[in-house]
């Protein structure tokens, strides 16, 4: 029986958070005049942890968040074109085209006719289907599991439902928080490629010394570590 390789989506198969990155750097000049980037950084940060178990992961979240410290630090005076350019900037975010990282469609097509492979996302509905859509990987892929968030029950559920044994199933991502330690927690095996840029309520340390653990510098790596934990188990 060979492994079940389960993908993360966003900054592990395609670019994503270099554009909310874009995003917060044009917000902080829109409201340089009422206080300063790093303060403003801090502030919406705060917003968007007390806002996920409202809104949820992604874009539409983070606009909403935006906009509630928009009007937070001006005391309710944001002026309303700065309201219409924040709404303006998450709608391009939206419509913003997919480009693959390097490796990524290769390697997939590599593996594609020895394994069985799973897409495991998070976030808003609809944009999470647009991007996979316009990736040109959706028919690869043999699941598609959208998820509200990523925890070791949600992994568990997702394996039982596809009946792969956990012991026999790796999870491949960029964040440690969702994407690696969960399904460790769930008896997957765990690799983590570092994208370079990450979302700072996605940080976590590294299970060091977990021998269901990997670390990959590139995507191509991958086959190589799959074959290495075929031949240990």
């Amino acid at each position: 029986m060979s492994l079940t390789l389960c993908f993360d989506a966003d900054d592990t198969l395609w670019h994503n958070e270099r554009f909310f990155q874009m995003t917060q750097a044009h917000f902080a000049t829109l409201l340089a005049d009422y206080v300063e980037s790093d303060h403003l950084a801090e502030r919406l940060l705060d917003a968007e942890k007390r806002n996920l178990g409202r809104y949820g992961f992604g874009i539409k979240g983070f606009m909403l968040s935006m906009i509630e410290t928009a009007l937070d630090v001006t005391d309710k005076n944001v002026p309303g074109h700065v309201i219409a350019e924040i709404i303006s900037a998450g709608q391009d975010m939206l419509a913003h085209p997919i480009e693959l990282l390097p490796g990524v469609e290769d390697t997939i097509a590599q593996l594609a006719p020895d394994y069985t492979l799973i897409l495991i996302t998070k976030g808003d509905l609809l944009d999470q289907e647009r991007k996979i859509a316009q990736s040109g990987l959706g028919e690869v892929f043999d699941g598609l599991e959208i998820v509200s968030d990523k925890s070791a029950v949600a992994y568990s559920e997702i394996f039982s439902r596809y009946e792969t044994p956990p012991e026999r199933t790796l999870m491949v991502g960029n964040s440690m928080k969702s994407d690696v330690l969960p399904a460790i927690e769930a008896g997957a095996w765990g690799v983590y490629i570092p994208h370079g840029m990450t979302w700072g309520i996605e940080a976590a340390p590294p299970p060091e010394g977990h021998p269901r653990f990997y670390e990959a510098r590139e995507f191509t790596q991958l086959p190589k570590i799959i074959a290495s934990i075929e031949h240990n188990i």
